[in-house]
């Protein structure tokens, strides 16, 4: 006979202000099979928590419901309370009465009524829980970060300077990132490269990190602890053992005139080259799309003049298989672009400002290459269109950012910041220049950043106007930019040497592949989708696999780093231990109404179902069936969805628990 246990939560007054918690407690009591019934105001206080524990052992309870919040929030918090109590965790249920009942009704007595069926289904549901058995999986100690930029290069050094291996793998010819581009950093407006290039050289050197530059992820499978990454590391054409980064072939490269994609196009580079002077690795790579010996067959100058014989035409891509533990996704953002909408893009593009044919309409990480003492210029605020200094620019903010209209709701966060950065910049090496800039409200949220964006007004004389600009276009060298001043209701025109626009963050191109490669989600807008905001905000929904800076949303240099070295944290939680417990929530096949179709095998995200040989006591094969292995799956239950003959049932979600609820209504 079940003795069970019902815990009514106050939630303070989130449940308590339109449920009577009073009420419920003393009509689930009287339910059969219920031996204890009470209420408290904050059932997961210490308090709460030690109240329910001595009602486990004075009252001899068997079973355990607890009506509160989401169990997304504190199912973990009150199974652990159970079991130091002495009861098996899945013993315990939650009865969701705050987000599915006090929440979303005003009268009172709808929601009381509510909240006793919603704890009835739970009471009848609990009768039916079996102890299930905890399942262990042992751990691989190695982990992979995917992304070099400063996110990606702080994750992997944290998990390395705890002397676990790292492999990390960024996609460029050299890790860095964005911060490598950048010229000063907000608030301190200190070298941005001073701060990152240290960092990237302790990457190369560190003896626990395996470094692939110019790779990408192929293919992932395994679970938690036990993941198998293919890496394929593409060909660079240049031999990095061999390589001395001397520079010989570059200077000697007679194909010139490619556009410098580091320096956003402002610059020109050979087609063999190193995305910048301080990259890492210093091993250039061969541009063969633009490269003469492999459009046309004849040059080859780079492998004549190469002294070590680093350059090997003949090279090909490598796929390599690294077992990993656990994995830090960090793969950063990129910047929206005003140019035409691009195909089958939800993302529009914005003719009013000229769709990117004005050559002095750039957007801000071309300004900083601009500013930067190693960007083309030298740290010239240079026009790109004819390279004469700018006397008068326009800085406009929230270019794709906070506009619905345009399919981008989002506030990017750091625009605010570094328009005010720009500004300084530019009055630093522009003394007699004048900066306005076109704003909606100013994001300042930070330590000592409100006091950086005065700063720009009060001291670097930027003007700055509230209102948005509805147009600009090309009239002779200038550009005009119209809009509008709302704190006077006027309308502005300003004719401009160069505009800056303050375009909206993004994640990175196939920020969405590489999500369906790992399995985990991500938004509307790829960006990838921690697994509880306040409680889980690095994890994601599927263990293992850990977020780290603006692949997850906008995020400044401070956040990136910080949350760089929560995910690092949180991995070297995982390898404290041999052996990693895990829920025990997992899919079961009965092997004797199962007919083999695989059904299940082609929807399960985890691939978690196998094929198992039934055989008599001759060894005489009988049939193939399905096996759900433990330590893969993930209990989503889609295989109990699609299963024709119902030969797979879930644990703790079996066919008897969600009858025995709905029976209970």
């Amino acid at each position: 006979m079940s003795r069970i246990g019902v815990f009514i939560c106050h939630c303070g007054e989130n449940i308590s202000r339109t449920v009577d918690v009073e009420r419920v407690a003393a009509q689930v009591g009287t339910l059969p099979g219920v031996a204890f019934s009470t209420d408290y105001k904050y059932m997961c206080s210490d308090p709460g928590q030690g109240l329910l524990k001595k009602a486990i052992q004075e009252q001899r309870l068997s079973h355990v419901v607890v009506a509160a919040c989401s169990p997304r929030m504190h199912e973990k918090t009150f199974r652990k309370a159970v079991e130091s109590a002495g009861l098996n965790p899945f013993l315990c249920e939650m009865a969701n009465i705050r987000e599915h009942c006090s929440w979303v009704h005003e009268d009172r007595e709808e929601a009381t009524q509510k909240a006793i069926e919603i704890v009835g289904m739970m009471v009848e549901r609990v009768k039916k829980n079996r102890v299930l058995p905890t399942i262990t999986v042992p751990v691989t100690k190695r982990s992979l970060v995917i992304g070099g930029g400063i996110a990606g290069i702080q994750a992997a050094l944290d998990i390395a300077d705890c002397g676990h291996e790292v492999v990390l793998v960024e996609r460029e010819p050299s890790i860095g990132g964005h911060m490598a581009q950048l010229s000063e950093t907000f608030p301190t407006l200190d070298c941005s490269q001073c701060i990152m290039t240290p960092k990237m050289v302790d990457v190369a050197n560190h003896p626990k990190i395996k470094l692939y530059t110019y790779a990408e992820i192929e293919h992932v499978e395994g679970y938690i602890g036990n993941f198998q990454v293919t890496v394929r590391k593409k060909a660079r054409s240049v031999d990095e053992d061999k390589c001395t980064g001397c520079g010989v072939c570059m200077t000697k490269c007679p194909q010139k005139k490619i556009p410098n994609t580091f320096d956003r196009n402002l610059g020109m580079r050979p087609a063999i080259y190193v995305p910048f002077p301080q990259a890492v690795p210093n091993t250039p790579v061969i541009d063969r799309e633009n490269c003469t010996k492999f459009k046309t067959g004849k040059c080859g100058v780079c492998q004549k003049v190469c002294g070590p014989g680093a350059v090997d035409y003949e090279q090909e891509d490598q796929l390599i298989v690294e077992p990993v533990g656990a994995i830090v996704v960090a793969t950063g953002f990129d910047l929206y672009s005003i140019e035409e909408k691009p195909k089958g893009s939800p993302i529009k593009g914005y003719g009013e400002f000229g769709h990117g044919k004005i050559p002095d309409v750039i957007d801000g990480m071309t300004f900083e290459r601009l500013a930067s003492a190693s960007g083309p210029t030298g740290g010239k605020i240079l026009r790109p269109s004819d390279g004469r200094e700018p006397k008068q620019i326009v800085f406009i903010q929230c270019v794709g950012s906070r506009a619905r209209e345009k399919g981008i709701s989002y506030c990017s966060k750091i625009c605010c910041m570094y328009t005010a950065k720009h500004t300084m910049l530019y009055h630093h090496k522009v003394h007699d220049g004048q900066a306005y800039v076109f704003f909606m409200d100013a994001r300042t949220p930070g330590k000592s950043y409100d006091e950086f964006w005065r700063r720009s007004i009060e001291e670097e004389e930027a003007v700055y106007i509230r209102g948005m600009v509805s147009r600009l276009y090309q009239k002779g060298d200038k550009i005009v930019v119209m809009g509008s001043d709302i704190a006077v209701g006027v309308q502005v025109e300003i004719e401009a040497d160069m505009v800056v626009l303050a375009t909206a963050v993004q994640p990175q191109k196939g920020a969405d592949t590489l999500a369906q490669k790992l399995g985990i989600s991500y938004d509307k807008y790829n960006f990838y989708s921690e697994a509880h905001a306040k409680l889980r905000p690095v994890e994601c929904a599927t263990a293992g696999i850990y977020l780290a800076g603006a692949c997850q949303g906008p995020k400044d240099i401070p956040d990136t780093v910080s949350q760089a070295s929560a995910a690092a944290a949180k991995v070297m939680t995982l390898f404290a231990k041999d052996k990693l417990e895990r829920e025990p929530i997992v899919a079961r096949v009965r092997e004797a109404g199962c007919v083999g179709c695989f059904y299940c095998r082609k929807v399960c995200p985890y691939g978690a179902v196998e094929e198992k040989e039934i055989r008599d006591r001759q060894g005489n094969l009988v049939k193939v069936v399905a096996y759900v292995n433990p330590g893969v799956c993930g209990g989503c239950g889609t295989c109990q969805a699609t299963c024709p003959s119902k030969s797979v049932e879930l644990d703790g979600y079996t066919d008897e628990q969600i009858v025995a609820m709905i029976e209970s209504l």
